[in-house]
């Protein structure tokens, strides 16, 4: 899958090329509608490159635990300084509705996107999708489970529409809730943690559910190259033990690289520094 769109993507979303001039502002497109589920709306803000014709599209999903956070809080607004359109979307949270409903909003969104480029001007011959935290969680589940009918849903139509994306770029996203029993029991079992709240009760006693949930048990050859970026200091969502990286890196035959920092000092929101974002060219030469 080694195309201009996921190398470049890549290297402008970690940060490895920098831009060359000043750009232009984008054009910005606020609260357009995706979707609307039992009188909720789901609603997405588009940013546009100033004098870039049918750019690729970057989707991102926002974090904050499945239960806060908003489209607003977007941590990649400057892809669009290097000629990509950006789709920052909402989801239902988990005071609204429990999993799967969060990966099928995420789902539809792409779909709604898929089908109305023509009229808001971006391609979607490539996609890729990006998220951090709870985000980055969803990003990989998204990318990982384009044959996975359960998570598909109806969210917003355009069922002849494919959900499936070309890159995954995740910021320290859980990808294993069977694990994280186990080395987090505060964030999954413990009633009212954040785990907890999204499946509905504890992940050790709804297991299957929490496998459904988690893009570690997805991985098939087809999936779309993905990027893990994950602080060594990061104490909210520990990273992938070594057995799911090497699950990964097994079942894909190097297609995935799962990419961790080195830097000691790093905590959760300092992966997302351009200084602080190492592995990139590793990642590269996979794709």
């Amino acid at each position: 899958m080694k195309t201009p769109f996921v190398l470049s993507f890549v290297l402008f979303l970690v940060g490895a090329i920098p831009s060359a001039m000043a750009q232009n502002a984008p054009r910005v497109e606020k609260d357009i509608e995706f979707a609307n589920v039992d009188n909720h709306s789901l609603k997405f803000d588009l940013y546009l490159p100033a004098g870039v014709e049918n750019p690729p599209l970057v989707i991102w999903i926002h974090g904050g635990g499945w239960r806060g956070g908003n489209k607003a809080k977007c941590g990649v607004k400057w892809v669009t300084d290097h000629g990509f359109a950006l789709a920052s979307i909402s989801y239902r949270l988990t005071d609204k509705a429990i999993f799967p409903a969060q990966i099928h909003d995420c789902k539809g969104a792409v779909r709604w996107l898929r089908a109305n480029a023509e009229t808001y001007g971006y391609s979607v011959e490539k996609i890729a999708v990006a998220g951090s935290s709870a985000g980055g969680h969803l990003a990989a589940l998204l990318g990982t489970t384009g044959d996975v009918e359960m998570l598909e849903g109806d969210v917003g139509g355009n069922l002849n529409q494919s959900s499936r994306v070309d890159a995954i770029v995740d910021y320290y996203g859980a990808s294993d809730f069977i694990q994280r029993t186990k080395s987090q029991p505060h964030k999954t079992i413990k009633e009212g943690s954040i785990v907890n709240l999204l499946l509905g009760g504890p992940a050790d006693q709804r297991v299957e559910l929490a496998r459904l949930a988690s893009s570690a048990f997805h991985v098939t050859p087809d999936d779309p190259p993905l990027l893990m970026i994950h602080g060594g200091k990061d104490n909210k969502v520990f990273r992938p033990n070594r057995s799911a990286c090497l699950r990964f890196t097994r079942r894909l035959v190097c297609r995935w690289r799962c990419t961790f920092s080195r830097n000691p000092a790093m905590a959760e929101m300092n992966s997302m520094q351009a200084s602080q974002r190492p592995g990139c060219w590793s990642f590269c030469e996979r794709i």
